[in-house]
């Protein structure tokens, strides 16, 4: 296995950040607005995800140049549990879980089946 290019690199870091936004968006506020009426933290969630989303858009299509839409699929799947495991532990205060790393184990045999040649 050769060297990652240069585009795959900058979709992966793309596909991070991105990813980060959009678990904040998603989970954020089952922490920071839990008292607040359900439609003012799916607005505020909306916003976050415009960031997610003005990232995320480019980081496909750079992807898309280098990787067929199922491998392309397949990391972001592997770069969202990445994000989701620390901000669920260091976060949200959930527990670390075996669990966590079974699904990386699947997640793995994922990335096996749709990047092989």
């Amino acid at each position: 296995m050769g060297m990652v290019s240069q585009p795959l690199l900058v979709t992966i870091l793309m596909l991070a950040v991105s990813n980060l936004f959009m678990t904040f968006a998603w989970y954020g506020h089952l922490k920071n607005m839990a008292s607040s009426p359900w439609y003012i933290a799916a607005l505020a969630s909306w916003g976050i995800a415009l960031f997610e989303y003005m990232i995320q858009v480019p980081a496909n299509r750079i992807g898309y140049t280098h990787l067929n839409l199922g491998q392309l699929k397949i990391l972001q799947e592997v770069i969202t549990l990445s994000v989701f495991v620390p901000f669920a532990v260091l976060y949200m205060n959930q527990p670390l879980k075996w669990d966590y790393l079974y699904a990386g184990l699947c997640m793995m045999g994922a990335v096996y089946f749709i990047f092989r040649t």
